[in-house]
C-alpha cells in the first residue's frame, strides 16, 4: 500500500512539473537577470529584503521602502485642498475624492456607489456572502482582509496600539482612540434631541433609543425586550438562576470583581503588565498560558507553509 502510494505521489509531482514547464502561464521570458531572479521569488517564497526596525521580510527592494514609511511616519503626498498628508499616492487619490463627491464604482445590483474600487469589492460580498479570508488556527472565515489581522491577534495576543499616556496596549487602533478619550475628556458624539455627548458612539445609539424608545433586545424566554444587550444578559441570569453578585474577588485597582482567584490573578496582570509566558521560539511573552500555546500554532502552520513550499521546489527542480 505505501509503495503504491509513493508511486501515486512521484507520478503526480511529475505530472505537475511537466505541467509547469510547459504552460504559457510560466514560460515568462525576461530581458535581463535581474529581473528574473526577482520574478523566480513569487515561486520560492523567498524573500531577502528584512526591515531593520521590525524583521518584517519582502520578496523586492520597493515593497520595504513601502512597509519603511510605517516606521518613519514619512507622508510625501499633500493633498491641494486642505493640506492633509498621505504616505501612498493611492490613499491620496482616494481622499481627493472626499472632496469632489465622486463615486465612479457603482454595485451592479443595488446601485449603491462608492469612492473607490475596494469599497464596492467589500460591498459586493454582503450580496454574494462570500468570506475569502481565512484563519488558518481556526478556520473562521472574514469578508474584508482586515477584520481577518484583527481576529488573528486574539489567538497571537499581538496588542500593537500604545496608548502614550498609561502604556495600555489595544489589538486595534479604533479601540486606542476610544480609550485616549478618557484622558482627553472628548465626547465627539452629540445627541440631536437633548445635546448630551458622548465618547464613543454605541453609547450614543444607546442612549438614543431612551428617545426612540427602541428595544432591540428580547429575551427568547419570557419575550421581555431591552434598549442595550448588558441589559439583557443581566435579565437572563434570572431565568438561568446564576447570581450575577457571586464574584467575590475584586481587583484593589479597578474594583472589578471576579468569580475565582485565578482569574483575579490573570486580571490583575492587566495593571502591572506582567507577562510571565514566554515563547521559546522568539521570546514574546503573553499573560495567559492559553494566548501563548495559540500564538506557538502561528509557528508551526508558518512552519508547515514553509516545508510545503520547500519540498514543492524541489520536486519541480528535480
Amino acid at each position: 500500500m505505501d509503495h503504491k502510494f509513493s508511486l501515486v505521489v512521484r507520478q503526480m509531482a511529475q505530472w505537475i512539473k511537466y505541467w509547469i514547464l510547459n504552460h504559457d502561464v510560466l514560460s515568462k521570458t525576461f530581458s535581463c537577470s535581474k529581473t528574473l531572479r526577482s520574478h523566480e521569488r513569487t515561486h520560492s517564497g523567498e524573500k531577502p529584503y528584512e526591515c531593520k526596525q521590525c524583521c518584517k521580510t519582502f520578496s523586492f527592494s520597493s515593497n520595504l521602502r513601502t512597509h519603511e514609511r510605517n516606521h518613519s511616519g514619512e507622508k510625501s503626498y499633500e493633498c491641494k485642498q486642505c493640506s492633509k498628508t498621505f504616505m501612498f499616492s493611492s490613499k491620496l487619490k482616494k481622499h481627493e475624492r472626499t472632496h469632489s463627491g465622486d463615486k465612479p464604482y457603482e454595485c451592479k445590483q443595488c446601485s449603491k456607489t462608492f469612492n473607490c474600487s475596494s469599497h464596492l469589492r467589500v460591498h459586493e460580498r454582503t450580496h454574494s456572502g462570500e468570506k475569502p479570508y481565512e484563519c488558518k488556527l481556526c478556520c473562521k472565515t472574514f469578508s474584508v482582509s482586515s477584520s481577518l489581522k484583527l481576529h488573528e491577534r486574539s489567538h497571537s495576543g499581538e496588542k500593537p496600539y500604545e496608548c502614550k499616556q498609561c502604556s495600555k496596549a489595544f489589538s486595534c487602533s479604533s479601540s486606542l482612540k476610544k480609550h485616549e478619550r478618557t484622558h482627553s475628556g472628548e465626547k465627539p458624539y452629540k445627541c440631536k434631541q437633548c445635546c448630551k455627548t458622548f465618547s464613543v458612539s454605541c453609547s450614543l445609539r444607546i442612549h438614543e433609543r431612551t428617545h426612540s424608545g427602541e428595544k432591540p433586545y428580547e429575551c427568547k424566554q419570557c419575550c421581555k425586550t431591552f434598549s442595550c444587550s448588558s441589559s439583557l444578559k443581566k435579565h437572563e441570569r434570572t431565568h438561568s438562576g446564576e447570581n450575577p453578585m457571586n464574584k467575590p474577588y475584586e481587583c484593589k485597582q479597578c474594583n472589578k470583581t471576579l468569580s475565582c482567584s485565578s482569574s483575579l490573578r490573570t486580571h490583575e496582570r492587566i495593571h502591572s503588565g506582567e507577562k510571565p509566558y514566554e515563547c521559546n521560539l522568539c521570546s514574546k511573552t503573553f499573560r495567559q498560558s492559553g494566548n501563548l500555546w495559540t500564538h506557538e500554532r502561528t509557528h508551526s502552520v508558518s512552519m508547515f507553509t514553509l516545508l510545503n513550499k520547500k519540498l514543492f521546489v524541489f520536486w519541480i527542480k528535480n
